[in-house]
């Protein structure tokens, strides 16, 4: 993968692209023998306690030395105990399906558009033997989900409640030390690009793509180029009309318009598949299956890129090693999701919970749709990311999360490319990162 760069004298630089070692760890997320043959979800979050539990069982004892653990069946009143279970979040305003056959509709307003939390909601905490409402003033529910299990300090009320004192998450993961590096390489990640729909603008992506590939800019901007080792784009690359997939056969008129966004898409993943390697993730739009872990979608689609080895069509959630630093992301489901049914100050604190959570998706199966796994649950965050990112955000923001065992996370919220003209990179050697911004407006 070389670039040439025209020098002042006329005669050509051959620049040669740097180059990283990847490893893709999607395995876990890989759907293969299962099947769909009924079961309930019940299983996986059986799993996910089984799990969660033996982790918070080995904290107590540094948390909480002299506390009995019990069972919320084993509760006795005024006597303070630990009880670890998962979290329920009783919502007033969260919809459901069988609003659509009551006579009398929810007539309370949302205080705020596309979030359904309400003064009146509440925690109830189960385990296998029973569940009880959570009471006092520790717990916040406007800050917790259905999903999360955690370990709790407290007593049963007279009431039949349990007052919680205080609370213990499993927090952040255990992390392979992050390896030492001297030369920068760079990470590109863009989402959100929705060709085919009326913001897609095909002149701002393809600045980006000739940029990126040394076919823009002076020698100092190509050989910055050329240290771009890597290129994700995290979701909802495409926008199908949704009025043309009803299920009915489509007519030849129409055909046209579903399959001109896929071959768009496969004509710059062509561009960029021949300059380094790129990894595309499925999203919501995506023609790819709408259930969490989203397979990758067929290579068939993509006959161009597809040509290429460094061309990989990866699950969301994407897990995967470059030089040795992990990588965890997805396609901006998990986070959307909490910011309906939870409050945060911004995107990179929901980001921070399901660390903290060890959890990637803590509210599915409850409110997104996921596969009913019956013997796992690939969702648990075992291991800490050195970057951790998601994609279809509003806008660009990042941070670097420090854990209490020396842990460092970069987040990056990944903003849609086709509303802001924005790409994220990402230097491997520091962890930094900044905006890449396109525009091709001719407004100063």
């Amino acid at each position: 993968m070389r670039v040439d760069v025209e020098m002042s004298g006329g005669s050509p630089k051959l620049l040669e692209r740097k180059q990283a070692v990847y490893r893709n760890l999607d395995e876990r997320y890989e759907i293969h023998g299962e099947k769909y043959k009924g079961q309930q979800y019940s299983h996986i979050y059986f799993t996910r306690l089984h799990y969660m539990r033996n982790l918070l069982y080995s904290l107590v004892p540094k948390w909480k030395p002299n506390l009995p653990v019990n069972t919320v069946l084993g509760l006795e009143e005024e006597k303070e105990c630990i009880i670890v279970g998962t979290i329920y979040k009783h919502m007033k305003l969260k919809p459901s399906i069988l609003d659509e056959y009551s006579k009398e509709r929810s007539k309370v307003p949302l205080a705020k558009p596309h979030n359904f939390v309400h003064p009146d909601d509440h925690l109830i905490l189960e385990d296998e033997s029973g569940r009880v409402k959570l009471a006092g003033s520790l717990l916040d529910p406007s800050a917790f989900v259905t999903g999360i299990v955690v370990a709790l300090h407290g007593k049963e009320t007279s009431e039949g409640k349990f007052f919680v004192l205080d609370m213990l998450e499993a927090g952040l993961p255990p992390q392979i030390k992050q390896p030492p590096s001297l030369k920068d390489k760079f990470v590109v990640f863009v989402s959100g690009l929705s060709i085919g729909s009326s913001t897609f603008n095909p002149l701002q992506f393809q600045l980006l793509v000739d940029h990126i590939t040394g076919h823009l800019g002076d020698e100092n901007e190509q050989t910055f180029a050329s240290q771009i080792v890597h290129f994700i784009i995290a979701g909802n690359s495409v926008q199908i009309l949704q009025g043309l997939l009803n299920g009915q056969t489509i007519a030849p008129r129409d055909q046209s318009t579903l399959t001109e966004p896929i071959k768009e898409l496969d004509i710059l993943l062509n561009q960029l598949a021949a300059a380094m390697p790129v990894d595309i993730m499925p999203g919501p739009s995506d023609p790819a299956n709408f259930s969490l872990p989203q397979q990758p979608l067929n290579r068939c689609l993509f006959p161009g890129a597809s040509a290429y080895n460094t061309f990989i069509s990866s699950t969301n959630p994407h897990q995967f090693e470059l030089d040795d630093i992990q990588f965890l992301g997805t396609s901006g489901q998990n986070i959307d999701d909490l910011f309906k049914y939870s409050e945060a100050k911004n995107k990179l604190e929901f980001m921070e919970r399901t660390l903290r959570w060890r959890h990637l998706v803590p509210t599915a199966p409850n409110t997104l749709g996921c596969f009913p796994f019956t013997d796992r649950d690939p969702f648990l965050i075992e291991s800490c990311p050195h970057v951790y990112f998601v994609g279809n955000q509003d806008k660009y923001e990042t941070t670097l999360l420090r854990g209490s065992d020396n842990q460092s996370v970069r987040l990056i919220c990944i903003p849609k490319f086709c509303e802001t003209g924005v790409a994220v990179m990402l230097n491997l050697r520091n962890l930094e990162c900044h905006a890449l911004s396109f525009s091709t407006s001719l407004n100063v």
